[in-house]
């Protein structure tokens, strides 16, 4: 007798925008005020889940990075294409050195820095071996390092407090540390198309 096991498809959930917009100098303010009236209006929007500014470093850099999270494809697109975004686009265009530069994510694939648009996402079982490999350590390591901090300041052993802090430090690290750096060092490798 042989049995049968289904398995469900997977499926993605979530969607990320990455947008630059590099700001033409002396039209800061302009654009901070504009900034702050597209926010309450994303904000707003159906599906919105997270949204983050990385802003410029003083005489160094004159580009805001937005990187916005939506529960799914369709809200994302819903709102990247809605009247009161193009309105708002169209009103600080001319505040802009490059115009509205904007790059979708879905899934995991805001983990893999795209050069720019022209480059294809990485094929998934390349980014499922990249996502494992960096994972896996972390798992084995934070909670080593982790636990013994948490017993300090807690004595007693709280399974869902300890994975919560456990779980938050592995995210964390993956994006801001791990992924940027180990994506740019197998490029040559994760881009490379068949």
């Amino acid at each position: 007798m042989s049995l049968k096991v289904s398995l469900p498809a997977i499926k993605v959930y979530g969607a990320t925008v990455i947008i630059s917009h590099r700001v033409l100098k002396g039209e800061e303010s302009k654009y901070e005020d504009w900034m702050n009236q597209i926010s309450s209006l994303c904000k707003a929007a159906i599906g919105h889940l997270d949204w983050q500014v990385i802003k410029p470093i003083a005489n160094l850099t004159s580009t805001y990075t937005f990187i916005i999270r939506f529960n799914s494809e369709a809200n994302l697109n819903n709102w990247m294409n809605s009247l009161e975004r193009n309105r708002l686009i169209q009103e600080i265009s001319n505040s802009l050195e490059s115009g509205d530069q904007y790059a979708t994510r879905n899934g995991l694939d805001f983990l893999f820095s795209f050069e720019n648009q022209l480059v294809r996402p990485p094929l998934r079982w390349k980014q499922f071996l990249v996502t494992w490999s960096a994972i896996f350590p972390l798992v084995n390591l934070v909670p080593i390092i982790v636990l013994p901090i948490l017993r300090y300041f807690t004595p007693h052993e709280n399974r869902i407090f300890d994975s919560f802090f456990i779980s938050a430090s592995i995210v964390f690290l993956m994006v801001y540390v791990i992924m940027p750096k180990y994506t740019s060092w197998i490029k040559w490798w994760l881009y490379k198309q068949p």
